[in-house]
């Protein structure tokens, strides 16, 4: 399960100032002395009781702005800081079943009940109200591929958690496993998240937990939808770059976009067919594995 941090400090810190000092000094998991360093100043900026408050009255005291949505994303996050370095900051929002959002939006809109891992690692604070709840699991990253059905023999349960006011963790990148649980009343989590240039080319995973194995790789990146639409329109250049990557790609999961892309321009089964089962053999399990599936799915259309 993620890492709890026992660390006791009263000051209390602006998000200025929280900003500015993990800024100053960056923001590495794998060091003890930054993962302490980004922890204290977290503890810090979660004993301004007001600072969050603040943030959102002034937000919603300005929608009719153009740009007020700067530091937000979506109706559960609140962008806090922007990415700096390795690093940014916000602030997520945990409903409970009892709210209207949840039952018109189902848990499934905010991630409640999707088992699953992160690309990046994160420490998270809770702020306000009692928490949300978890199932945390762990698994060894390094024993999959990533394809739809395949059996992760290394996912285990830990235990069922509460991530309860004050209590501090860091999230592990490819090791901590959870199902998220509503929370019994509405509660805020505080992230200072990790950011590196190597996240976008790793995969994060649904898990089918009574399987045990992945449901999904649930991190596709802005590439492929580019590399899909540049196909899609045709162009030769377009063509040419599908086939490069679909043979050599480093990124398993850009291969599998390409082959994707090249299937979706074929007109027939028959021709999606010998595509897929070109792609069986062009080098990647991940790929292999998905190749087989979707040759079963023609067969079964």
């Amino acid at each position: 399960m993620p890492r709890v941090i026992e660390l006791e400090d009263s000051r209390v810190a602006t998000l200025a100032e929280t900003v500015d000092e993990i800024a100053a000094h960056g923001f590495d998991p794998h060091d003890e002395a930054s993962l302490g360093h980004a922890a204290r100043w977290l503890r810090r900026l979660g004993n301004d009781r007001d600072f969050l408050g603040d943030i959102l009255i002034r937000e919603l005291a300005q929608r009719h702005r153009d740009d007020v949505l700067d530091n937000a994303y979506g109706p559960q996050v609140v962008m806090l800081a922007p990415p700096c370095g390795q690093f940014f900051i916000r602030a997520n929002l945990w409903p409970s079943p009892d709210e209207h959002m949840v039952r018109a939006s189902g848990g499934p809109s905010f991630a409640y009940g999707l088992p699953h891992d992160h690309n990046f690692s994160f420490l998270t604070l809770g702020y306000f109200g009692p928490g949300y709840w978890s199932d945390y699991y762990e698994f060894d990253y390094a024993e999959v591929a990533g394809w739809r059905g395949e059996a992760v023999p290394s996912l285990r349960f830990v235990e069922r958690a509460r991530l309860e006011p004050g209590k501090l963790m860091l999230y592990r990148a490819h090791v901590d496993v959870h199902a998220q649980l509503p929370a019994d009343a509405l509660s805020v989590s505080l992230n200072v998240m990790h950011t590196s240039g190597a996240q976008g080319w790793l995969d994060q995973y649904r898990f089918d937990l009574e399987r045990r194995e992945i449901g999904a790789i649930i991190s596709p990146g802005p590439s492929e939808v580019f590399l899909k639409l540049a196909v899609g329109l045709g162009s030769d250049e377009a063509l040419d770059l599908a086939q490069h990557f679909a043979r050599r790609h480093p990124s398993d999961r850009l291969r599998l976009a390409a082959w994707d892309a090249l299937a979706g321009r074929e007109e027939t089964p028959d021709a999606r067919d010998a595509l897929w089962r070109e792609a069986e053999g062009a080098g990647s399990l991940l790929v292999a594995q998905e190749a087989l599936a979707r040759r079963e799915q023609l067969v079964g259309a």
